[in-house]
């Protein structure tokens, strides 16, 4: 996507020496910066810390994680003890399993002396076919906005809720949530996003809305609470989210406060769709609220806040009583009765085991 006018993806290598460069989402939105993954441990602490997030963005730097330490040592154990490094990093987020079981799939039965550049190849191809699921998604959820806003009384714009980033930012490119708005915007549909904030991390607010800025898309940053009160008083036209793990009933794992986005749109009449790449389609799990580990997070998340102050200066800030006990749940589960579609590089499906197992039959194969 674009940033001012120039093209980004957010993770690329660096040709002449394979090292990783990634955009550094922990400084954003007030730095620009990017890091050197230059190791199969940079690969693993960009996600433990969240340089890199968002579920495919995830899968992918593990999957570069893998051809990193296959670049420094490639024989059987330096194999296992890479899966196993990166596989510990985020328990919620199915992508990274799959990844890391199609790169050491691929690299399991050749010799040591051709899986570094094979785990590259991988990673790449990896890395690519999410752009092209995202740009699919983005290409059947167009449709459903412009049924949307046919539909529409008085025509636009066409209101769409967000909640954390589902942008291009969480993913190589274009997004799952925000690929249909980015086309729709790029096509001239009058579109516009009220971006919830995302408590602790505040995803929206510096991710989403610092991407839909720079891309220049119309949005609003509203405090994470105030979606239902838009949706009672008609000004929530859709919700889109993304998803970190959905199920094979249609259960969705996504950050947490998305259950509460559903239960509010049910009782208003606003659909709510999942922008869904089939890889976070985990078919062995089917029951969200039973079997999806949620991730707790550091209570750093919530007790403090960063942000920039009035002479430029970057400063971190405790926001709550010393002592204070907290908790820090990083995901929910809306059951599958709560949503409206599933937006899929394959269209569009109901949020039920049979039309998942019959759109994604190989995915099923797999597991």
């Amino acid at each position: 996507m674009n940033v001012d006018g120039q093209h980004y993806r957010t993770l690329w290598t660096e040709a002449h020496a394979g090292d990783v460069t990634a955009i550094d989402q922990t400084r954003l939105p007030h730095q620009f910066q990017t890091v050197t993954l230059g190791s199969l441990e940079d690969a693993a602490r960009a996600i433990e810390t969240m340089v890199v997030r968002g579920a495919p963005l995830i899968g992918a730097t593990a999957a570069y994680g893998m051809a990193l330490a296959m670049r420094d040592h490639a024989d059987d154990a330096a194999l296992r003890a890479a899966y196993d490094r990166l596989i510990r990093t985020r328990p919620t987020a199915v992508n990274l399993r799959w990844a890391l079981d199609e790169v050491r799939g691929i690299l399991a039965d050749l010799p040591p002396s051709a899986r570094c550049d094979a785990a590259y190849a991988a990673a790449a191809e990896i890395a690519d076919e999410d752009v092209a699921i995202n740009a699919a998604i983005g290409r059947h959820g167009l449709a459903v906005l412009e049924d949307l806003l046919r539909a529409k009384p008085g025509g636009g714009p066409l209101n769409i809720l967000t909640h954390c980033n589902a942008g291009w930012l969480a993913t190589v490119d274009w997004g799952t949530a925000t690929a249909p708005i980015y086309m729709a915007h790029d096509a001239g549909l009058p579109v516009h996003v009220w971006v919830d904030e995302t408590r602790p991390r505040n995803q929206g607010a510096f991710l989403t809305a610092w991407e839909l800025g720079h891309h220049g898309v119309p949005h609003t940053v509203v405090p994470d609470n105030t979606g239902g009160h838009l949706m009672q008083h008609g000004q929530v036209d859709a919700v889109i989210v993304g998803t970190d793990r959905t199920t094979a009933t249609g259960d969705v794992a996504n950050k947490i406060g998305t259950y509460l986005k559903a239960l509010a749109a049910r009782d208003n009449g606003v659909p709510f769709y999942v922008a869904l790449p089939s890889p976070t389609i985990d078919f062995s799990v089917g029951d969200g609220l039973a079997e999806i580990p949620i991730e707790q997070r550091h209570s750093f998340e919530v007790t403090h806040i960063s942000g920039r102050a009035e002479d430029g200066r970057i400063e971190t800030v405790r926001i709550v009583p010393d002592g204070t006990p907290v908790a820090n749940y990083a995901f929910d589960v809306t059951p599958a009765r709560l949503v409206t579609g599933l937006i899929t590089e394959r269209g569009l499906v109901p949020a039920n085991r049979d039309s998942l197992a019959a759109l994604f039959p190989d995915r099923l194969e797999k597991n």
